[in-house]
């Protein structure tokens, strides 16, 4: 819990820099299409916490604005969770990945401040073989200006009694298509 603080109280303090900057655009335009390519960096939740420790991955997402503060969006991207040595051993649990499809939607409340919300599913990657498809379900909370876009998520995934997630920091840069 002591890192997902640390995450959170980072988050917060990116986004209230990013928020002092005196914004003359419009950060949502109607009726125009974003292309974003993000870092992302968290710790595991649930299950994972088991054998994981930090997850780090990329995503691409594509945003088409509906007005000046609604947007949809479809995102993919991979995510590794780097393991643990399991105990009592020098041996590591599985290296564990995940593909993530997912659409949804953002809600800009301010010209740069957004609630986000997307679902999809998500292919598990693992060394022993290919792994179980999940379904994603992926809240979030942001920044966004012409090009940037910060935001803090928790992804959720579910499916074959073995549920699990990752709190996660997400920095992105965005042009227009």
């Amino acid at each position: 819990m002591k890192k997902v603080s640390k995450l959170t109280t980072l988050a917060i303090t990116i986004m209230a820099l990013f928020f002092t900057i005196d914004l003359k655009a419009q950060t949502n335009p109607a009726n125009v299409w974003m292309l974003s390519i993000g870092a992302d960096a968290g710790f595991p939740t649930g299950n994972l916490t088991i054998g994981s420790t930090f997850v780090l991955g990329g995503t691409a997402r594509l945003q088409y604005g509906v007005n000046n503060s609604l947007a949809v969006t479809l995102t993919s991207g991979a995510d590794h969770f780097f393991s643990k040595k399991i105990p009592g051993t020098d041996v590591r649990y599985d290296s564990f990945g995940v593909i993530p499809i997912k659409a949804g939607v953002k809600q800009f409340f301010t010209p740069s401040i957004y609630v986000g919300l997307e679902a999809g599913v998500a292919f598990e990657q693992v060394d022993s073989g290919h792994g179980n498809t999940k379904f994603l379900v992926s809240p979030a909370v942001g920044w966004g200006s012409k090009h940037w876009d910060v935001s803090v998520r928790y992804d959720n995934y579910s499916g074959q009694d073995d549920p699990y997630g990752f709190v996660a920091l997400r920095i992105g840069y965005g042009f227009s298509l």
